[in-house]
């Protein structure tokens, strides 16, 4: 991937439920993952302007734990186009609810690919962004 794009970001954020964690009561790490991969997949989409899939998930750091009970703000940001894929930076800041505790808990990087309505490639058209309202 050689171009830098304009960026295409998502925000959202989830409430850590007991469901969600480990026997250590901590965000459990394919959850993790599993939020991080959608905040990328809506970055990208709307980027594409079309469906797309993961081809491959980068180095993912866990930097904290995330513990029941906190808030998880996720950042998704498309970093670079290819021909039909797309590098997005995913984010997390952890947050305990009435505390000044903001803290990056989770990073990686997201290989999205632009695709069409029978699962296969096609171009990025840099054009073709959504409008946010």
């Amino acid at each position: 991937m050689n171009t830098t794009t304009g960026q295409s970001e998502s925000r959202f954020i989830e409430m850590i439920f007991p469901e969600q964690a480990n026997h250590y009561g901590t965000l459990f790490g394919g959850t993790a993952l599993n939020l991080m991969g959608k905040a990328a997949v809506i970055a990208a989409s709307r980027m594409a302007g079309r469906a797309v899939v993961m081809a491959a998930s980068e180095r993912i750091d866990f930097k904290i734990p995330v513990k029941v009970g906190q808030m998880l703000e996720l950042t998704a940001r498309v970093e670079a186009t290819g021909r039909t894929s797309m590098t997005v930076l995913v984010e997390a800041i952890a947050e305990t609810i009435g505390r000044s505790d903001r803290r990056l808990a989770l990073q990686g990087r997201f290989v999205m690919v632009s695709v069409d309505e029978n699962g296969h490639p096609v171009p990025v058209e840099p054009g073709a962004m959504m409008t946010q309202a």
